[in-house]
């Protein structure tokens, strides 16, 4: 099996290496507002440059936080959707940059 570039973890103690558009999707489904509230995915490492994690709010739906110190990015919205959520977090999440990992290239043939 090859390294984890990233790592969900519910507040609950589910964790996930690499997680899944599916995976991450079933990790925000079994969010509650008692003892299960967020979910945070960060790269495997001592000092991650980025992070996103999703929040229950008690009103309904859910808190989506972005951030990437590198691309001094930081979003935060609020969503109802867990479909759109871990669609929207596994593009976002193929946009960032992971050591190791071998360099993606485009070509204009």
């Amino acid at each position: 099996m090859g390294a984890a570039y990233y790592r969900a973890e519910s507040e609950s103690g589910d964790h996930i290496e690499d997680p899944s558009e599916d995976a991450l999707f079933m990790l925000i489904d079994d969010l509650n507002g008692s003892d299960n509230t967020f979910v945070v995915i960060q790269p495997d490492d001592d000092d991650p440059v980025w992070f996103t994690s999703v929040a229950v709010l008690d009103e309904g739906g859910y808190e989506v936080v972005r951030r990437d110190n590198t691309r001094r990015e930081h979003d935060v919205v609020t969503e109802t959707s867990i479909d759109r959520i871990a669609r929207d977090l596994t593009i976002w999440m193929a946009a960032r940059d992971f050591p190791g990992r071998p360099t993606q290239h485009t070509s204009n043939f």
